[in-house]
């Protein structure tokens, strides 16, 4: 049943009633995730912001490393593409990268391309052949200014 003893889970229940927001018969989520980190992940990124960005999910420094938290969902490369191993490093930074840009915490106009370089060269780094990083860049350079402008919207169900 579980690590907790049935003493533990009694006392977290009766602590969990304490605090819990009132019953909703509606749920709240957003849609168009794949995929979700299992651990943190963190990486040394050329995107250096003026000052440290620290959000729930991202962590970027003014030196460019880049955390990513343990539980993050992205919804893996975009586009008419395959989702294959030496892209999916790439596409998780990229979509951290944006969110930040997407929330305020980084310029579109300063940052967007860097954000799409740094695609690019990790796609690189993890074998992807230089015709397919070129097809890659070229693509979020053309189409992933939408992505940037607008978050993904709430949906509510029932």
């Amino acid at each position: 049943e579980g690590a907790h003893s049935k003493s533990e889970r009694m006392q977290m229940s009766s602590n969990a009633e304490d605090t819990l927001p009132p019953v909703n018969r509606k749920i709240r989520y957003c849609s168009g995730y794949k995929y979700q980190l299992d651990q943190s992940y963190i990486v040394q990124t050329s995107v250096k912001p003026r000052a440290d960005i620290i959000t729930e999910w991202v962590k970027l420094n003014r030196d460019g490393m880049l955390a990513i938290m343990d539980g993050y969902a992205w919804d893996g490369p975009s586009g008419p593409t395959i989702d294959t191993k030496n892209f999916m490093r790439g596409s998780l930074v990229h979509d951290a990268l944006y969110q930040l840009i997407r929330e305020g915490h980084l310029d579109r106009k300063h940052y967007r391309d860097d954000a799409d370089q740094e695609l690019a060269n990790i796609c690189e780094e993890d074998g992807m052949s230089a015709i397919r990083v070129a097809w890659v860049y070229a693509a979020v350079r053309l189409g992933g200014g939408a992505a940037v402008k607008k978050a993904k919207p709430i949906i509510e169900a029932p």
